[in-house]
């Protein structure tokens, strides 16, 4: 009986996918630089990224204690199950897989929300995740 519950339980952790474990020290932070939360811009916006307590590494490069800078645009904060999976790469998910720390973005005019996430080499956020608050920016 014990096999069976320790084959059971081998095939649950095989098969179930994980979040990148976080090599970061605790008080990492991601952050924005520019614009300022509540901020009046002009499209395109210039978004400036801020990092404390890691490093940025190109996609793909398997480097310790780095991350690439991922942008939220106009999306509520990935959770529970999506958090498991490489982040989207579409209008509301941008990538900086190059280790960009900044950015010029085309925005519609209106409010926008925007966040900033880490991802690991397979753009998979962290365990636990490494995101940064929500502003709010008024496109004129």
């Amino acid at each position: 009986m014990l096999k069976k519950m320790l084959f059971a339980a081998a095939l649950v952790a095989v098969a179930t996918p994980a979040l990148a474990e976080s090599p970061f020290p605790a008080g990492t932070e991601v952050y924005f630089i520019a614009p300022a939360n509540g901020a009046t811009v002009t499209s395109p916006v210039h978004v400036v990224f801020g990092l404390r307590g890691a490093g940025v590494a190109p996609a793909g490069v398997e480097k310790p204690k780095t991350g690439r800078h991922h942008l939220l645009i106009d999306v509520v904060t990935p959770t529970g199950e999506d958090l498991q999976y490489a982040l989207p790469a579409d209008d509301n998910f941008k990538h900086f897989g190059g280790g960009q720390t900044e950015t010029m973005i085309e925005l519609a005019p209106g409010i926008h929300t925007l966040q900033m996430m880490l991802g690991d080499a397979g753009h998979i956020p962290h365990d636990p995740p490494v995101v940064s608050e929500v502003i709010t920016v008024t496109v004129k």
